[in-house]
């Protein structure tokens, strides 16, 4: 029978040896290199196109660009005569001549402009439309023939203060009315006194002998001229005559 002790004795010797042989093989890994990774590959870049066409066509519009805003630039600055409006001028209205000024204009709108040159034949024709001060004349706002006159007497008027409204002007729609049927001088003139000669005058200019201006001075005498209906056109040159008369203007159509 083996001895005890000498069993017990290996043992430690043992367990001691397999301890070392464990330390050492810990302490060889700690030298072991750590794994790493493959190097990393770049992938291929694409090749780029060349496409000479639209490098060519990109060319040619910045080209195109700047002719054209060179182009704008140079008619821009060509200007010319046109007529501008310097007062108000009535529909129906001869346009005068004292109401024109020239005024310089860029060329190339396309918006018809009436060139100072044919002022003088302009001053022939009448307002197809009221033409407010300011406005450049175009060939649209001339009538050769004003409209407010066609079918109508034409009449002129002397009237002191006191039988027009101030700032009567041309185009204005008026009544006329006989003021007292006992003037002097209108025996014999249709209408009572305050009886309406014509309930739709039309006024075709507003005149103060000498000067041509459309305000007559204060105790002056102004000359106006209306077209009135031919059924209305002897009561109202009838108490005219007398002085018998005075002229109210009528509101804008539409109005309340």
């Amino acid at each position: 029978m083996p001895d005890t002790r000498e069993i017990v004795g290996v043992m430690p010797n043992d367990r001691g040896t397999l301890q070392r042989g464990l330390a050492s093989e810990a302490q060889g890994q700690g030298a072991w290199p750590e794994a790493t990774a493959p190097p990393s590959r770049r992938l291929p870049a694409a090749r780029r196109e060349r496409k000479p066409a639209l490098a060519a066509f990109a060319l040619l519009l910045i080209i195109g660009g700047a002719l054209a805003a060179g182009l704008l630039v140079v008619q821009s600055g060509k200007r010319v005569t046109a007529i501008e409006i310097t007062q108000q001028v009535a529909v129906g209205q001869r346009i005068p001549i004292g109401a024109m000024q020239q005024v310089q204009v860029a060329s190339g709108t396309g918006l018809g402009y009436v060139p100072w040159a044919d002022a003088s034949q302009v001053a022939r024709f009448y307002a197809a439309t009221t033409i407010l001060p300011g406005t450049l004349l175009t060939s649209a706002m001339v009538a050769r023939a004003s409209g407010i006159t066609t079918g109508k007497d034409i009449l002129g008027l002397a009237l002191a203060d006191g039988q027009l409204p101030a700032q009567l002007k041309a185009g204005d729609h008026v009544g006329i009315y006989a003021v007292s049927g006992r003037a002097s001088g209108s025996a014999g003139c249709p209408g009572a006194g305050g009886a309406a000669l014509t309930g739709d005058a039309v006024v075709v200019s507003v005149l103060t002998p000498g000067n041509g201006a459309l305000a007559g001075p204060s105790g002056g005498t102004t000359d106006v001229t209306v077209a009135v209906s031919p059924a209305d056109a002897g009561a109202v040159a009838c108490d005219a005559a007398a002085g018998n008369l005075a002229v109210v203007v009528l509101p804008p159509a539409g109005a309340g």
